[in-house]
């Protein structure tokens, strides 16, 4: 059964930085797309980052480049995200996903998605 399980939300101050980890089990990462999401109080689920296979790169959210890194362990069959320089406007729960879609990290395309981790940032 493909699972993926976030962890390493909490709260943190402007400024700070936390590292989110997504655990996978039942398939192996390297088979699927791979993406970060974020929903804030009150908005839409907003993409934070996508790994695609087709491109074999890592897209981000323009607003977010530069501060937020993805990064996968195979062997830990896991997947991070890297948050440095949180501002209060990264209030959020963050959510993994996965898409067997290799040429797409459109949202719509994410069939399979963890329950989400929060993150809180303020002082």
């Amino acid at each position: 059964q493909l699972q993926l399980v976030e962890s390493g939300g909490g709260l943190v101050q402007p400024g700070g930085s936390l590292r989110l980890s997504c655990a996978a089990s039942g398939f192996t990462l390297d088979s699927y797309n791979i993406g970060w999401f974020r929903q804030a109080p009150g908005n839409g689920r907003e993409a934070v980052s996508c790994y695609s296979r087709g491109d074999r790169r890592t897209f981000y959210t323009e607003s977010l480049k530069g501060r937020f890194t993805m990064s996968r362990d195979n062997a830990k069959n896991t997947v991070y995200l890297q948050m440095n320089s949180v501002k209060p406007e990264d209030t959020a729960v963050y959510y993994c996903a996965v898409t067997e879609d290799s040429n797409s990290c459109h949202l719509r395309v994410f069939t399979s998605w963890g329950q989400g981790t929060q993150v809180t940032v303020s002082s």
